[in-house]
């Protein structure tokens, strides 16, 4: 087989799984709408359940669910019937996805499922399969061919399910109003998550780490400040505690072009009156986006109170240790 015959064998298989998925947005009818109903008007949580390939899809559909708004797992049909079926109750909903429909595990529970009068949405590929006559709801992910030239190895038909279990979870989420921040939630760990969820506090230096020099000091201090406490910077204060400027390691370099005396230079002269500050309660991110529009050189900034005291300080290398940008 060569390079041409390899990508011809590569195009097909996109070729047959693109209108397969293609096919399925005919299907979107009542049946979605029904069996979106019985999860919204769910009071437990909803189980997914498949066999082989379609088990592996299935798993894929649980996290789906769980990560956009619907409390959602996994459980293996065959261990189901030896005892993981306990996991299931008479308020959740279960989705079982099996492309023939006879899938002996799947069958084998059924009745049990029918017992505790658990909602069923089958996706099969056979309509008149038992597990699709025996659903509440039927979602058809039949495929006109597989992409495996030998028609053994599911592939359009896996493909078809996952499109379907998506447009389900994105039709809940859109239907529960799920936003970027709850989504954030369940995401903790990731870089949307810390977007979103990280705030000011999470990331500022307080306490002793705090650079801060009075504003009757001198530049000569107000350096040591710096030095010991390795932000690139330090805040100014009055005599009440409340912000008076912020000195930087920018405004260091700008102040040397200058011939002073820096032992007898005071900090007052050379500090940036009103500095653009943040509140510890603020997302990191929109700190961010406060140094970007503003040009904060080396993303120096004061955290500051409701009565502009310092209470924290953050620079960019903070932010960017964070993972927030």
């Amino acid at each position: 087989m060569d390079t041409a015959e390899l990508v011809a064998s590569a195009q097909r298989v996109i070729r047959i799984e693109a209108a397969a998925v293609a096919a399925l947005e005919h299907r979107i009818n009542g049946h979605l709408i029904h069996a979106a109903e019985h999860i919204l008007g769910c009071s437990g949580r909803v189980v997914v359940t498949g066999m082989g390939k379609s088990g592996h899809v299935a798993g894929k559909i649980a996290a789906t669910l769980a990560s956009t708004g619907t409390p959602a797992f996994f459980v293996h049909p065959g261990e189901a019937s030896h005892g993981d079926l306990g996991m299931i109750t008479p308020s959740d909903v279960v989705i079982a996805l099996s492309y023939s429909g006879e899938t002996g595990e799947i069958l084998t529970i059924l009745p049990l499922l029918k017992r505790m009068d658990v909602a069923l949405i089958a996706l099969t590929g056979n309509p008149e399969s038992t597990l699709a006559r025996r659903a509440d709801v039927h979602l058809d992910v039949s495929v006109e061919i597989e992409a495996c030239p030998l028609e053994l190895a599911p592939t359009a038909s896996t493909t078809a399910a996952l499109a379907m279990g998506d447009a389900l979870a994105i039709a809940l989420l859109e239907a529960r109003h799920f936003t970027a921040e709850d989504f954030a939630r369940s995401h903790p760990g990731g870089a949307l998550g810390r977007r979103l969820l990280l705030t000011v506090a999470d990331v500022m230096h307080t306490g002793d780490q705090l650079p801060l020099v009075n504003e009757c000091a001198g530049l000569r201090e107000a350096l040591l400040e710096m030095t010991a406490k390795g932000l690139g910077m330090t805040g100014v204060i009055h005599d009440n505690g409340r912000l008076a400027g912020l000195f930087t390691d920018g405004d260091l370099r700008r102040t040397l072009d200058y011939d002073i005396d820096i032992k007898r230079a005071a900090i007052a002269d050379y500090m940036t009156r009103g500095p653009k500050t943040v509140t510890a309660d603020m997302l990191a991110a929109e700190a961010v986006r406060l140094l970007e529009t503003h040009r904060i050189g080396g993303g120096a900034l004061m955290v500051v109170d409701d009565d502009n005291r310092p209470v924290g300080a953050l620079n960019m290398q903070d932010l960017l240790r964070a993972g927030v940008i």
